[in-house]
């Protein structure tokens, strides 16, 4: 089983998550800072250097103010494509 970092269905949703931050008109760093965490881990999920797990997930979604219910969705999508 191939790790989910390099999964094209969590490509897809790191993805979605980057434009839910660009839209807000957020930077890497306001959203560390909403976060609480700094600006490199940030980067590092993005670039899909790390793997966010589910509770990272969800506070990252509440702090961009998407439903987390929409990246499960593309997730599933995605995954039914394969």
């Amino acid at each position: 089983m191939e790790k989910t970092i390099h999964n094209v269905a969590y490509q897809e949703l790191i993805a979605w998550l980057k434009s839910c931050r660009e839209k807000k008109g957020l930077s890497m760093r306001e959203l560390a800072i909403l976060l609480d965490v700094s600006h490199s881990w940030v980067a590092k999920v993005e670039q899909l250097e790390r793997r966010l797990d589910i509770l990272e997930y969800v506070r990252l979604c509440k702090c961009l103010r998407v439903d987390p219910e929409k990246g499960i969705k593309r997730i599933k999508s995605a995954v039914k494509k394969k």
